[in-house]
Protein backbone atom coordinates (compact mmCIF):
# COMPACT_ATOMS: atom_id res chain seq x y z
CA UNK A 1 0.00 0.00 0.00
CA UNK A 2 2.78 2.43 0.89
CA UNK A 3 4.28 1.96 -2.58
CA UNK A 4 0.96 2.99 -4.15
CA UNK A 5 0.92 6.35 -2.35
CA UNK A 6 2.47 8.85 -4.74
CA UNK A 7 4.68 11.59 -3.28
CA UNK A 8 4.08 14.97 -4.93
CA UNK A 9 6.71 17.53 -3.90
CA UNK A 10 5.78 21.18 -3.41
CA UNK A 11 2.01 20.59 -3.57
CA UNK A 12 -0.16 22.47 -2.77
CA UNK A 13 2.66 24.89 -1.93
CA UNK A 14 6.46 24.85 -1.73
CA UNK A 15 7.85 22.70 1.07
CA UNK A 16 4.84 20.38 1.29
CA UNK A 17 5.38 16.74 0.26
CA UNK A 18 1.79 15.74 -0.59
CA UNK A 19 0.72 12.11 -0.18
CA UNK A 20 -1.45 11.38 -3.24
CA UNK A 21 -3.70 8.38 -2.52
CA UNK A 22 -5.39 8.25 -5.94
CA UNK A 23 -3.20 5.37 -7.23
CA UNK A 24 -4.15 3.32 -4.16
CA UNK A 25 -7.84 4.13 -4.65
CA UNK A 26 -7.67 3.03 -8.29
CA UNK A 27 -6.33 -0.44 -7.38
CA UNK A 28 -9.33 -2.48 -6.22
CA UNK A 29 -7.23 -4.96 -4.25
CA UNK A 30 -5.20 -2.28 -2.46
CA UNK A 31 -8.28 -0.16 -1.78
CA UNK A 32 -10.10 -3.18 -0.36
CA UNK A 33 -7.09 -4.14 1.76
CA UNK A 34 -6.76 -0.57 3.06
CA UNK A 35 -10.42 -0.45 4.11
CA UNK A 36 -10.14 -3.87 5.77
CA UNK A 37 -7.05 -2.72 7.70
CA UNK A 38 -8.84 0.41 8.83
CA UNK A 39 -11.84 -1.60 10.09
CA UNK A 40 -10.05 -4.63 11.58
CA UNK A 41 -8.95 -3.17 14.95
CA UNK A 42 -12.58 -2.25 15.67
CA UNK A 43 -14.40 -5.44 14.56
CA UNK A 44 -15.35 -6.38 18.12
CA UNK A 45 -15.75 -2.84 19.52
CA UNK A 46 -19.52 -2.63 19.02
CA UNK A 47 -19.30 0.32 16.61
CA UNK A 48 -22.78 1.53 15.65
CA UNK A 49 -21.77 4.45 13.40
CA UNK A 50 -18.74 5.48 11.39
CA UNK A 51 -18.38 9.25 11.17
CA UNK A 52 -16.44 10.20 8.05
CA UNK A 53 -14.86 13.60 7.53
CA UNK A 54 -15.27 15.66 4.35
CA UNK A 55 -14.18 14.93 1.75
CA UNK A 56 -11.67 12.12 1.25
CA UNK A 57 -12.79 10.58 4.54
CA UNK A 58 -16.05 9.74 2.75
CA UNK A 59 -14.11 7.36 0.49
CA UNK A 60 -13.10 5.27 3.50
CA UNK A 61 -15.95 5.83 5.94
CA UNK A 62 -18.57 4.00 3.89
CA UNK A 63 -16.65 0.75 3.24
CA UNK A 64 -15.36 0.71 6.83
CA UNK A 65 -18.95 1.09 8.06
CA UNK A 66 -20.06 -1.81 5.86
CA UNK A 67 -17.22 -3.98 7.22
CA UNK A 68 -18.30 -3.14 10.78
CA UNK A 69 -22.03 -3.55 10.17
CA UNK A 70 -22.50 0.11 11.13
CA UNK A 71 -24.18 3.18 9.71
CA UNK A 72 -22.16 5.98 8.14
CA UNK A 73 -22.54 9.66 9.07
CA UNK A 74 -20.91 12.49 7.11
CA UNK A 75 -19.28 15.45 8.86
CA UNK A 76 -19.12 18.41 6.50
CA UNK A 77 -17.94 21.97 6.16
CA UNK A 78 -20.56 24.60 7.12
CA UNK A 79 -23.55 25.01 4.86
CA UNK A 80 -23.26 21.66 3.07
CA UNK A 81 -25.82 19.65 5.05
CA UNK A 82 -29.52 20.27 4.28
CA UNK A 83 -31.07 19.75 7.74
CA UNK A 84 -30.54 21.25 11.22
CA UNK A 85 -26.92 20.92 12.29
CA UNK A 86 -24.57 21.21 15.24
CA UNK A 87 -21.31 23.05 14.54
CA UNK A 88 -17.82 22.73 16.03
CA UNK A 89 -15.22 25.39 15.31
CA UNK A 90 -11.50 24.66 15.49
CA UNK A 91 -8.27 26.58 15.11
CA UNK A 92 -6.16 26.55 11.99
CA UNK A 93 -2.63 27.87 11.63
CA UNK A 94 -4.16 31.20 10.60
CA UNK A 95 -7.82 31.61 11.55
CA UNK A 96 -10.56 29.08 12.23
CA UNK A 97 -12.70 26.57 10.41
CA UNK A 98 -15.78 24.58 11.37
CA UNK A 99 -17.46 21.22 10.86
CA UNK A 100 -21.13 20.30 11.06
CA UNK A 101 -23.23 17.18 11.56
CA UNK A 102 -26.99 16.74 11.35
CA UNK A 103 -28.57 17.11 14.77
CA UNK A 104 -30.33 13.76 14.43
CA UNK A 105 -27.52 11.78 12.76
CA UNK A 106 -26.27 10.04 15.90
CA UNK A 107 -28.60 8.68 18.54
CA UNK A 108 -27.61 9.26 22.14
CA UNK A 109 -25.21 6.54 23.22
CA UNK A 110 -24.09 5.68 19.68
CA UNK A 111 -20.64 4.05 19.60
CA UNK A 112 -18.67 5.98 16.98
CA UNK A 113 -15.55 5.33 14.94
CA UNK A 114 -14.12 8.41 13.21
CA UNK A 115 -12.65 7.68 9.76
CA UNK A 116 -10.50 9.91 7.56
CA UNK A 117 -7.79 9.60 4.95
CA UNK A 118 -4.93 11.37 6.78
CA UNK A 119 -4.06 12.17 10.38
CA UNK A 120 -1.73 15.18 10.25
CA UNK A 121 -1.87 17.75 13.07
CA UNK A 122 -5.06 16.22 14.48
CA UNK A 123 -7.13 19.39 14.51
CA UNK A 124 -9.89 18.18 12.21
CA UNK A 125 -10.19 14.77 13.87
CA UNK A 126 -10.18 16.34 17.36
CA UNK A 127 -12.93 18.77 16.31
CA UNK A 128 -14.92 15.84 14.93
CA UNK A 129 -14.54 13.97 18.22
CA UNK A 130 -15.80 17.01 20.14
CA UNK A 131 -18.71 17.33 17.72
CA UNK A 132 -19.65 13.66 18.19
CA UNK A 133 -19.60 14.06 21.98
CA UNK A 134 -21.66 17.27 21.80
CA UNK A 135 -24.52 15.44 20.09
CA UNK A 136 -24.49 12.73 22.79
CA UNK A 137 -22.54 9.91 21.15
CA UNK A 138 -19.41 8.13 22.40
CA UNK A 139 -16.14 8.15 20.45
CA UNK A 140 -14.66 4.65 20.57
CA UNK A 141 -11.76 5.32 18.22
CA UNK A 142 -10.38 6.87 15.06
CA UNK A 143 -9.00 5.14 11.99
CA UNK A 144 -6.91 6.64 9.21
CA UNK A 145 -5.35 5.42 5.98
CA UNK A 146 -2.23 7.54 6.56
CA UNK A 147 -0.69 9.04 9.67
CA UNK A 148 1.99 11.72 9.40
CA UNK A 149 3.42 10.85 12.82
CA UNK A 150 6.08 13.57 12.63
CA UNK A 151 3.28 16.18 12.96
CA UNK A 152 2.08 14.79 16.31
CA UNK A 153 -1.65 14.66 15.56
CA UNK A 154 -2.19 11.48 17.59
CA UNK A 155 -1.60 13.49 20.79
CA UNK A 156 -4.70 15.59 19.99
CA UNK A 157 -6.98 12.54 20.10
CA UNK A 158 -6.80 10.88 23.52
CA UNK A 159 -8.33 9.07 25.27
CA UNK A 160 -9.72 6.93 22.48
CA UNK A 161 -7.93 4.35 20.33
CA UNK A 162 -6.17 5.64 17.20
CA UNK A 163 -5.20 3.32 14.34
CA UNK A 164 -3.47 4.03 11.02
CA UNK A 165 -2.85 1.68 8.09
CA UNK A 166 0.29 3.52 6.90
CA UNK A 167 2.53 5.58 9.18
CA UNK A 168 5.17 8.05 8.00
CA UNK A 169 7.67 8.88 10.78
Amino acid sequence: MRAAVREVPDFPRPGINFKDITPLLADRELFGAACALMAEPFLTAGITHVVSIESRGFLFGAPVAVALGAGVVPVRKPGKLPFRTTREEYALEYGTDALEVHDDALPEGARVLIADDVLATGGTAAATARLVRRVGAEVIGSTFLIELAFLGGRAMLPPHRVESAIVYT
